[in-house]
Order: structure tokens, then C-alpha cells, then sequence
């Protein structure tokens, strides 16, 4: 089974949630949920679930879960198909 793993960069407490798209090889994301218990981090798979079309069983942050700067685990997504779904 394929697995990939995303760099990326969270803004918490931001208006709506987003993808606003790759900076080198970093995915940038916005949420509206606060970086507190985990909320940020639970939006941010909840949002990267919907966007890849699969379940969040699948995703896990592999690194980062107090930081801004993360790490994802996807399991089940080439990094090609990756990059396209979060592209289109």
C-alpha cells in the first residue's frame, strides 16, 4: 500500500478553512479551530480527509502535533496523486 507523508504549515484561528496551496514542497492550510487540545490538529486532518477523499483513519501527524510546522502520514496515496488531488 502507498504511503506518503506531507510537509506542512498551520495557521490556526484563521476566517475559514483552507488549503492555500504548496510553498517549495510545503502545503500551507488554514483552520478556523483554535491550536488548543488538539483542535487545530483535528481540523487539519478532518481538512486534508475531505480534500484527498479518503477516510482520517488514513492520515496521521507523524511530527509537529505542538508546532505550526507538520508532518501528515497518508496512507493509501501515491505522492503523485497526492500532489494532484491537492492541486486540482
Amino acid at each position: 500500500m502507498a504511503e506518503t507523508t506531507i510537509r506542512g504549515r498551520l495557521t490556526p484561528l484563521a476566517k475559514r478553512n483552507e488549503i492555500s496551496g504548496w510553498d517549495a514542497d510545503v502545503l500551507r492550510a488554514r483552520v478556523t479551530a483554535p491550536a488548543l487540545e488538539g483542535r487545530a490538529n483535528d481540523a487539519l486532518v478532518r481538512l486534508l480527509s475531505n480534500a484527498l477523499g479518503v477516510p482520517r483513519r488514513d492520515l496521521e501527524i507523524a511530527s509537529g502535533t505542538r508546532s505550526r510546522e507538520k508532518a501528515v502520514r497518508v496512507a493509501g496515496v501515491s505522492d503523485q496523486e497526492l500532489r494532484a488531488r491537492l492541486s486540482g
